[in-house]
């Protein structure tokens, strides 16, 4: 049987909100449009509207054990964000990590998570 691809990030942004609307309908929470593709007018506006590049793409506002809420930045499945040397990849994932860095730092729960299952398991252990 054919390996199936893996689902592109977009789609899994998708199925962890329709994840969370089905199994936590109390639950407050809001994405980024970063990664959704906008016309350039209107990618530049919403630009314009945070403090940095590199918020994460699932914000989660409810506190649990402590923490403010849980930002999670969404990568699909197999995506590596080290290179051999364990340097990260490129800028962008860079970026990202240094602002989950400073989240965590403000009592927020910050991180990646790799594709569907692991988003769920994270958001399921959070909210436990």
């Amino acid at each position: 049987m054919p390996k199936q691809p893996t689902p592109k990030e977009e789609v899994v942004h998708k199925q962890l909100c329709s994840y969370l609307h089905a199994q936590y309908p109390d639950i407050i929470f809001l994405s980024d449009l970063s990664g959704v593709k906008l016309p350039m007018g209107l990618a530049r506006k919403v630009s314009s509207l945070k403090s940095c590049r590199g918020i994460p793409d699932l914000i989660i506002l409810e506190p649990r054990n402590g923490h403010h809420g849980l930002l999670l930045e969404l990568k699909r499945e197999g995506v590596k964000l080290y290179k051999k040397d364990g340097s990260f990849v490129n800028e962008h994932i860079a970026e990202q990590y240094h602002l989950l860095s400073r989240l965590n730092k403000k009592n927020y729960l910050a991180g990646f998570v790799m594709g569907f299952q692991d988003g769920k398991d994270t958001i399921d252990k959070y909210l436990a």
